[in-house]
């Protein structure tokens, strides 16, 4: 087998093997396939698509490449949730705790952020003292024990899609809907869970900015693991505005804890509620997604939950002072106000552009070994909708940085006023299963 016959037959639109797939991934990882037949085939694809069976196919060459974790120590049917990215998103912080209070062990493998703000991990690290380093026993003891752990991915789970992603980010292939959920899916399958509820974001703050894509990619992610018999279900998101009112990896952490509390932004809620029912309902705990969700609102309410996360902070090293004292958490020196220039109501905020802000203040990373501030971030006063006076503060910059203006003109510029009320979007758009 060549790997010129294989570009050849997808160049001309005919579908692949389970074994010329498997060539093509072995031979990027052993390079006998050299980087620019890989990328011939990468555009290949792009154009031609690849088919059900293919996609699934390439999800387990993929997942075969690298390590798989083995959680069949772990007692029950282990429910994991992954979310294709947005500005706000501190979702899992406030789903592992739920869905472990409903006893469906979370045994919750995450990476760190590129781009916009932190990724869980980093939001995590800015609890002073937590560890997602976790040994392996230790990270299986916790779930059996106490329903929930969180540790960093490792280089080991599914090589072969790194070394993929780096030829896409270069051949403008990063966009193609087969190669984004086999990406995905490869990570989500080798890390071991049963069952994998998918949030996939759509809007101006998303990777996926329109309708037809998000769901597209969403019914291509559930087609993959109901071929490789991972029960899966996509809920299709809103991110048109940031979720909740906190940017930022400290600040992410606080108003996690604040919807724990049972106080928290109602977008950030009803999202963070709906994922977490449905986790609970593929658990095996609950048969409808209404008794799910009642449950999980007491469980809030009740101040059960909150206590959940100060257990998970506790048992992985972090200080669990935070939950009755947000203000442990890293605090930033400098806060930066901006006022609206006119009267009227909120029409719009490009949350792309308040993660890029935030970025600029040194909450994210533009390169994936950039340190990040954890103190860094946005708090925003003022979301779609709501009514604004002229002079008001719709937001507030926190950084440590001396020079803050390019961020200030990025994250003013992501509000527009108008003067008529525009209804904000619906928080959750399709569910498919």
């Amino acid at each position: 087998m060549r790997a010129y016959d294989v570009i050849l037959r997808k160049r001309n639109g005919f579908e692949l093997s389970e074994e010329e797939i498997n060539f093509f991934i072995n031979g990027i990882m052993d390079n006998s396939i050299p980087d620019y037949q890989a990328s011939a085939l990468l555009m290949a694809i792009y154009f031609k698509g690849l088919s059900k069976k293919e996609t699934a196919q390439l999800t387990m060459a993929m997942v075969n490449s690298g390590e798989v974790l083995d959680l069949s120590s772990i007692n029950g049917v282990k429910v994991d949730k992954h979310s294709t990215g947005g500005v706000g998103d501190k979702i899992s912080l406030i789903v592992i705790p739920l869905v472990a209070s409903a006893g469906i062990p979370v045994a919750k493998i995450s990476g760190r952020g590129l781009g916009h703000t932190g990724g869980t991990i980093d939001k995590l690290e800015s609890i002073s003292g937590f560890r997602t380093d976790l040994s392996t026993e230790t990270f299986f003891n916790n779930v059996n024990k106490y329903k929930m752990a969180i540790a960093g991915q490792t280089d080991n789970i599914t090589p072969a899609d790194k070394k993929l992603y780096s030829l896409r980010d270069v051949t403008a292939t990063v966009d193609s809907i087969p190669l984004i959920a086999s990406s995905i899916m490869s990570k989500k399958i080798a890390s071991g869970a049963d069952s994998i509820v998918l949030d996939v974001k759509v809007g101006s703050g998303a990777f996926m900015k329109n309708m037809t894509e998000a769901i597209e990619l969403a019914e291509t992610m559930v087609d993959i693991g109901r071929a490789l018999n991972k029960k899966t279900i996509a809920i299709v998101s809103d991110m048109n505005q940031p979720l909740g009112h906190e940017v930022g990896n400290a600040n992410e952490v606080k108003e996690a804890i604040d919807v724990l509390k049972g106080n928290g932004a109602e977008d950030e809620t009803y999202v963070a509620l709906t994922i977490a029912s449905y986790m609970t309902i593929l658990g095996g705990a609950f048969n409808t997604f209404e008794k799910a969700y009642s449950y999980l609102e007491e469980v809030i309410k009740s101040g059960e939950a909150v206590e959940y996360f100060r257990r998970l902070v506790s048992i992985q090293g972090g200080d669990p002072n935070i939950i009755d004292n947000p203000d442990l958490l890293p605090q930033a020196k400098n806060h930066i106000e901006i006022k609206s220039e006119e009267e009227g109501y909120v029409y719009s905020i490009n949350a792309e552009n308040i993660g890029v802000a935030a970025m600029l203040l040194g909450a994210g990373r533009r390169k994936k070994n950039d340190p990040i501030d954890h103190a860094a971030g946005i708090t925003l006063i003022k979301k779609v909708g709501q009514k604004v006076a002229k002079g008001e503060t719709i937001c507030i910059l926190h950084t440590n940085m001396s020079k803050w203006d390019e961020a200030y003109k990025v994250a003013k510029s992501s509000f527009e006023i108008g003067e008529a009320k525009k209804t904000s979007s619906p928080y959750i758009h399709k569910i498919i299963q």
